[in-house]
């Protein structure tokens, strides 16, 4: 079956890593939010990309769901020195972004050729294919995208929010710089229209999989195909396997379920896949105008994970 998957980070990886194993690697083709990269130390990094390549390459560090297994931090430790000399408001040598060792070469290599000229999806599919994926990795676009969060009043670039702020604090509001104008990546639309299934993955509704729903042509493709699109949510038993989804949901007014994940996905999946612990709310998720399907959702390895897969394909 060709499927074509949304993805944010550590739950799509988990998923895609199950997906891959139910059924034929080169038949899918994961688009990935974008709105999370960032520029730091003048290099080019795409956490989500990057995870989903550590994670269905093996090379994942299991402890966090991110990173590289067997990582060293030198370089992070010796830019340490610097912090009593730097003048105030510069960021050289910031360390509140941790680079381990070995992934700072995903990111020099992306930046290089991203110097050379390369677009971003044409370097993806090169760290894809030295990272011997299978399948097909795209960014939902080459253009620039940035996800910005109003926190406490402050208005942040998502990583400044997310990793130097560890997620802290009241989010009154959620934006997409650049969405409006952007263009979706070459492959992408042809991916969309192409699959037999859509497969939104277990990813933060707010800030994963809205900012590739944002850009208007994929927005667009994915609500005409709803009725072959399968969701799976991120919300179990009220509360998120991993980040800030939970509290982000609440903060802007979203109920903390699967209820809550169907009204902000009816409009772009027929389909709803909750957890087993969620099985009483299945009426009130239809209710929402979409198909509910109960099953294991949590990805506690990778049987669990093409189990998982193996529901959604069905």
């Amino acid at each position: 079956m060709k499927v074509t998957a949304l993805c944010g980070g550590v739950g799509a990886a988990r998923l895609l890593r199950g997906l891959v194993r139910a059924t034929d690697p080169a038949q899918v083709t994961a688009i990935v939010n974008v709105g999370d990269d960032c520029d730091l130390h003048g290099l080019s990094i795409s956490p989500d990309l990057d995870t989903i390549t550590y994670t269905v390459s093996g090379s994942v560090n299991p402890a966090t769901g991110w990173g590289l297994a067997g990582e060293s931090w030198a370089a992070m430790d010796a830019l340490k020195r610097f912090s009593d000399v730097a003048p105030p408001g510069s960021g050289a040598g910031a360390t509140w972004f941790g680079l381990g060792d070995r992934d700072l070469a995903t990111h020099l290599y992306r930046t290089g050729r991203r110097h050379e000229g390369a677009a971003l999806s044409e370097v993806t599919a090169e760290i894809a294919r030295a990272f011997h994926l299978g399948f097909t990795l795209l960014p939902v676009t080459d253009d620039p995208l940035r996800t910005r969060v109003v926190v406490d009043g402050d208005d942040l670039d998502f990583q400044t929010w997310f990793v130097g702020r560890r997620h802290e604090g009241t989010v009154s509001g959620v934006s997409f710089d650049g969405a409006n104008g952007a263009r979706p990546a070459p492959g992408v639309l042809e991916a969309l229209v192409s699959a037999e299934r859509l497969l939104l993955c277990p990813s933060n509704p707010l800030v994963s999989l809205s900012p590739i729903l944002a850009v208007p042509a994929v927005g667009a493709a994915v609500a005409a195909r709803r009725d072959d699109a399968v969701a799976v949510s991120p919300i179990v038993g009220g509360a998120a396997l991993k980040g800030p989804a939970a509290t982000m949901m609440a903060d802007l007014g979203h109920e903390v379920s699967p209820v809550g994940v169907a009204r902000l996905l009816a409009r772009f999946a027929g389909t709803l896949v909750v957890d087993e612990v969620d099985a009483g709310l299945a009426g009130a998720v239809e209710d929402e105008g979409m198909r509910c399907v109960v099953a294991r959702s949590v990805m506690s390895d990778e049987e669990a994970a093409t189990a998982l897969a193996l529901v959604t394909l069905a």
